[in-house]
């Protein structure tokens, strides 16, 4: 193991001009989707009162982001970055003016609740294909701005801008519906978007690493997938944290826990979502004052277990405190996942490939959210809510314990 000359500065990459117009960019941004995604549960589940609508949210999103997944990769690393990188915020901040129209009293009163709710479903039918372009560019501009030894402190600052944006987003959502209704916090929303496109606006040209036409389109989606499944930290990393976010996505069900359950309202439900996002920003920046220097692989792991058991213990609570503290403790452990997993993938993945790897990495993971929130919905429509929640806890340990024995390499990683 190498010993560091000298104490690493936790500020070195954001020091990068260019990099903190990325991040504040990014943090507008996601804070804005966040709200929206916390607002359009809410919303259809007011809409309908039935728990699996909130599932077919997630649906209506996987569907487009997965298809178009491994396509995009060779899009991004064909493509100048930034242009397609503001091409796909113009798009989703079109998206946020539909759904503000829908939102309405003059929608409302010419139109019937489930009208409105299959008209929100299209809408976010359309961001699952914006984002499979965007999501990943993010990644790929990263590490094309900042050099190779500040990686591991960019990866770490960007996870908590992300984060940061989560929980504002989150906890922010549920004042705003009680105080200005669901049009006002669409207003709010794309304000946020509109925001951050001015700073992305600034980033400079990301030109293709590749040349286009360089490589046929199946064979260049072949090379992605090749690296990831022959890099074996890397595919152990992913696929983890697909099942795991699969089965353990209690999230989805917040709108249900928070009114049916522990009988909050609309400020209840931000902070429920707010809290694992919390945790997250809280290990995220600790990380980054202090960052991991030893037996990261075995952190993964064992960070992925204990948030199992906190989805376990969350679907059990009666009391809103304790709900509240356990999702705060998965998000701390979530957010050791999200540091070790992208930094990972930064590392290990070459400059001319990382468009595609890191499509490949929204599709197990950033996609596994969409999907899992529909399972969570098929299965609370299945099993009741309680024991779908405390299905998906316990599968996740099953994960966890699975992949100990049969990837061995990530349990040894270290970086």
């Amino acid at each position: 193991m190498q010993t560091p000359t000298k104490k690493q500065d936790p500020f070195a990459a954001v020091r990068i001009p260019e990099y903190r117009n990325l991040m504040m960019g990014r943090f507008l941004f996601i804070m804005g989707l966040r709200m929206m995604a916390t607002l359009v549960g809410w919303w259809v589940y007011e809409l309908t009162n039935e728990p699996f609508a909130i599932g077919l949210i997630g649906l209506s999103e996987v569907i487009p982001a997965v298809s178009l997944s491994l396509y995009a990769g060779h899009v991004i690393d064909m493509s100048e970055k930034r242009k397609l990188l503001l091409r796909g915020v113009a798009l989703y901040f079109g998206c946020t003016l539909l759904l503000l129209g829908l939102s309405t009293k003059f929608t409302a009163a010419q139109f019937s609740n489930h009208w409105i709710a299959f008209s929100i479903y299209v809408v976010i039918f359309f961001t699952g294909i914006f984002r499979s372009f965007t999501g990943p560019t993010f990644g790929t501009m990263v590490a094309s701005i900042v050099p190779k030894e500040l990686l591991q402190n960019a990866t770490t600052w960007n996870q908590g801008v992300w984060l940061t944006a989560s929980v504002i987003g989150h906890a922010s959502v549920g004042f705003l519906i009680a105080g200005l209704g669901h049009t006002g916090s669409l207003t709010i929303i794309s304000i946020l978007v509109l925001l951050g496109f001015s700073f992305m606006y600034q980033l400079k040209p990301k030109p293709a690493l590749n040349e286009p036409g360089e490589k046929k389109t199946i064979d260049s989606v072949k090379e992605g997938l090749k690296f990831v499944f022959h890099t074996k930290e890397v595919l152990g990393a992913l696929t983890m944290d697909l099942f795991a976010v699969l089965f353990g996505g209690a999230v989805a069900m917040i709108p249900v826990f928070a009114k049916d359950i522990l009988k909050t309202g609309p400020i209840g439900f931000g902070w429920l979502n707010a809290a694992a996002d919390i945790g997250s920003f809280i290990i995220i920046i600790f990380l980054t004052f202090f960052p991991m220097h030893k037996k990261q692989g075995t952190k993964l792991l064992l960070a992925v277990a204990g948030f199992g058991i906190c989805i376990i213990v969350f679907a059990l609570s009666k009391i809103f405190w304790l709900s509240f503290t356990v999702l705060l403790l998965s998000g701390i452990l979530d957010g050791i996942s999200m540091v070790v997993r992208g930094t990972i993938l930064q590392l290990k993945t070459p400059a001319h490939m990382r468009g595609r790897v890191m499509s490949v990495n929204s599709m197990f993971i950033n996609s596994s959210n969409e999907l899992g929130q529909f399972e969570s919905g098929l299965a609370a429509k299945i099993m009741g809510v309680i024991p779908s929640v405390v299905f998906g806890g316990s599968m996740t340990l099953l994960v966890v314990f699975s992949t100990w024995f049969k990837a061995p390499s990530l349990r040894k990683m270290e970086y």
